[in-house]
């Protein structure tokens, strides 16, 4: 066999389960911040991780993205690549999918959220990988919005596709929680919806989330099901957000409202304006989504009571929203939100 360019062996680390030890795992959606820390989490079990990312040369940076992965380049669009340029006839006994749609667009949705991971499945069946770990997200128990169909409709293909499963929907991440951490620190005030206490999540970090997805390898009560998950603590609104951010600057808490009404001008005028100008059709999704956010809150939805339950919640990990803030504001970290910008 060929061999494949900038690959690097993934060196076991001690203290992996006997369970965990030895797995060799591709990882979809390596690059993005979920992607690396899933990586980063396979190999502290001891487990092979092999990043398929989408074809183009491998370069040393992108290698140096995922140290002690292997790194190989396929078309995550096509099975026929995935098999032969990904998997490549090896032993693999899971897929982890972290893959998701950039923007949320219609189009970018069902081309990734739904078009690539269903080829990501075939691949997967075809190469006799008998583990299927699927990140997918919280807010698709209600849906309205493109990106949630898509993933939904994905959701049961690979249900019924009989692989082994799980389908992991987290709540928030952090990463989507921080853009204000500096428009705060500047003196501004704290941009809000409402009173701010429209919605309510269970914040989750990188590296629990990862070892969440990770941990569904080995544990049989992950299996064959759908899972939410949050993070540990409490439910916070964005209203707590603004307010713990004030108190670890040692300031009264300044907040500025915007009404939900402004969005839905928005949403009318892009959505009038779309059917003339395609690309702000796009916008307008862009500002449905913004407005879902700004309403839905991110906890499991009890239907028979018609309300988000956040005791119904699960939780999970040990790094709460506010550890971060207060590691973002010592200069410890920075963050890394990727496309997760709202404000």
């Amino acid at each position: 066999m060929t061999p494949h360019a900038a690959e690097i062996s993934a060196v076991p680390r001690p203290g992996a389960s006997p369970g965990e030890a030895g797995l060799r795992v591709a990882v979809l959606g390596a690059t993005g911040t979920i992607g690396r820390a899933v990586v980063a989490a396979l190999q502290r079990r001891g487990c092979a991780a092999v990043a398929l990312v989408r074809r183009r040369p491998v370069r040393a940076d992108l290698a140096a993205l995922l140290p002690g992965a292997v790194v190989r380049a396929a078309d995550v669009t096509d099975p026929a690549s995935l098999v032969r340029d990904g998997f490549a006839g090896e032993r693999f006994d899971a897929v982890i999918s972290c893959m998701a749609s950039r923007t949320g667009a219609p189009g970018d949705a069902w081309a990734v959220d739904h078009d690539a991971q269903q080829a990501a499945l075939a691949a997967a069946r075809e190469a006799g990988i008998a583990h299927f770990v699927l990140l997918s997200a919280l807010c698709v128990q209600r849906p309205r919005l493109a990106f949630q169909h898509a993933k939904l409709a994905f959701e049961a293909k690979l249900a019924a596709s009989g692989l082994r499963y799980s389908i992991v929907r987290p709540t928030a991440f952090f990463k989507s929680l921080t853009g204000q951490v500096a428009r705060v620190r500047q003196g501004r005030p704290f941009l809000i919806f409402g009173d701010g206490r429209l919605t309510a999540c269970k914040p989750i970090g990188d590296e629990d989330l990862a070892d969440y997805l990770v941990d569904c390898l080995t544990d049989e009560s992950r299996w064959d099901r759908i899972l939410p998950i949050g993070g540990p603590g409490e439910a916070i609104t964005p209203r707590d957000q603004g307010e713990a951010l004030f108190a670890l600057l040692g300031r009264p808490p300044r907040f500025r409202s915007v009404p939900v009404a402004l969005l839905d001008v928005i949403i009318a005028g892009l959505s009038g304006l779309g059917r003339l100008v395609p690309a702000l059709a796009d916008k307008a999704e862009l500002a449905r989504i913004g407005r879902y956010y700004a309403t839905e809150s991110m906890l499991v939805w009890d239907p028979a009571r018609g309300r988000y339950d956040a005791d119904a919640t699960p939780s999970t990990g040990s790094q709460t929203l506010f550890d971060l803030y207060r590691r973002i504001l010592a200069g410890e970290a920075a963050p890394d939100r990727g496309d997760h910008a709202v404000f």
